[in-house]
């Protein structure tokens, strides 16, 4: 009996190596391929059950120096930051200094409609503040060194979008507040309570509120891809005014030890983690909330100064991914959702959803530009045999899925088409919004 059951278990071993071989060959191909078509440089790790299975850095860290990155560069992980901030107010919350339904008028009644926003609002990007790095200039503003007084006055400068609760509307001013908040209650600067509540506690060597870019302590340049050459961004935000929006510089690895950590209750209860995941329009607390192939994922993507990043955690697989980029022509989300297709090739329990098959005539009534009044970028639809793509202003062309007659989607943000060939016009579903637009 032993011995037929070391047989099994040697026999086990061996079928689950032959995978993650194989695994491992189809990912670094697909990384090596991210490089020598000057798609991307960065890192990339993947942790199983909280053991990180895979790892691979391809490009450079600084092409200057010729140095390569490695599993130790640190990233600017720009808005994957505002997964740490949600868990700070979590904690707080938690520890009974802070309720949700806190008011910011009691932090900082100078903020527009402050008697009206909760911090639940600003949680789930539902405010109705106006998103301050929007505005033109910000990002040679931000470049020096801004306190609180002077971020508050940029703030307090602009009305309100909308009221609160009303809609969904990304802003990282919400997330500069939630930091501001969390430095009043814990008598600390955020730098100091990220270290005391998240980086100390999980051992996290490489993870800092960022301060200026340091070669010598392993830190990636940034650059952009134009006349066929990756050219340095020489403008750098100074991340004392980011704050808990997108301050943090950290490695792919110890994102995914964060991730990991957050999921399994290291961090924060069961209870607060059910709210932090329950979306509100595909916003939870801190994460978007996607599905893909069966798969529910939460994550948060990142980018500031040309620094791209994408964190993603896949509960049913106990799977983190992350990724941190110092020069990217790709788009995070499609990169996500690459490694991925890439790393469940031959999982059978991995699967698409049926979707409709059409030809390639039937996707022309769909072709052409489309704009609208409540839509600040116009969508253009083309195609490529039978597979409908669509690309808005100065963003990444991505694929749709036909889910059913005149409607298809895009998973990896939830976004949905749903075309009226006869109006010559779509309707944009995105973040729990409509937008009409019509082709011109």
């Amino acid at each position: 009996m032993k011995k037929c059951t070391l047989i099994f278990l040697t026999l086990l071993c061996s079928l689950f190596s032959e995978a993650q071989i194989a695994n491992k060959e189809n990912l670094d191909q697909l990384f090596d391929t991210f490089e020598k078509e000057n798609k991307a440089m960065g890192t990339v790790s993947i942790l199983k059950n909280g053991l990180e299975t895979y790892q691979k850095s391809f490009g450079l860290s600084n092409i200057k120096l010729d140095k390569k990155a490695n599993e130790y560069t640190k990233y600017r992980i720009g808005s994957i930051t505002k997964t740490f901030t949600a868990t700070i107010i979590l904690q707080l919350v938690e520890e009974g200094k802070l309720s949700l339904l806190s008011l910011v008028s009691d932090y900082f009644p100078q903020i527009p409609n402050s008697n009206k926003i909760t911090i639940k609002n600003l949680l789930y990007h539902r405010s109705g503040l106006y998103n301050i790095t929007k505005e033109k200039g910000f990002h040679v503003w931000i470049s020096k060194s801004r306190n609180r007084k002077e971020m508050l006055a940029k703030i307090t400068n602009h009305k309100v979008d909308f009221q609160p609760n009303e809609k969904t509307a990304y802003s990282n001013t919400n997330y500069i507040l939630l930091s501001f908040i969390a430095e009043k209650i814990d008598k600390r600067k955020f730098s100091k309570i990220l270290q005391r509540r998240i980086i100390k506690p999980l051992n996290l060597k490489r993870t800092i509120f960022g301060k200026k870019i340091k070669i010598k302590k392993n830190e990636a340049f940034s650059y952009y891809w134009e006349n066929t050459k990756w050219n340095p961004i020489t403008l750098e935000t100074n991340l004392k005014g980011p704050m808990g929006a997108g301050a943090i510089v950290s490695t792919a690895k110890e994102i995914n030890v964060f991730y990991s950590n957050l999921f399994s209750g290291k961090l924060i209860s069961e209870n607060s983690l059910q709210k932090m995941t329950t979306p509100i329009n595909g916003m939870g607390m801190g994460l978007s909330v996607m599905k893909y192939k069966g798969l529910l994922i939460y994550g948060h993507d990142g980018g500031i100064d040309g620094f791209r990043s994408m964190a993603a955690f896949i509960p049913k697989k106990k799977l983190s991914i992350a990724f941190t980029l110092n020069a990217s022509n790709i788009s995070t989300s499609g990169t996500l959702i690459e490694i991925i297709d890439t790393y469940f090739k031959n999982d059978p329990t991995v699967k698409d959803i049926p979707l409709i098959d059409l030809k390639t005539e039937d996707l022309d009534k769909y072709l052409g530009i489309y704009s609208g009044s409540s839509f600040p970028l116009k969508v253009t639809i083309t195609k490529k045999e039978n597979v409908l793509y669509a690309q808005a202003t100065g963003q990444p062309i991505f694929k749709l899925n036909a889910s059913k007659k005149n409607v298809f989607n895009y998973d990896p943000l939830g976004i949905k088409f749903t075309f009226t060939p006869k109006n010559n016009s779509v309707t944009v579903k995105f973040q729990g919004n409509n937008h009409l637009l019509t082709k011109e």
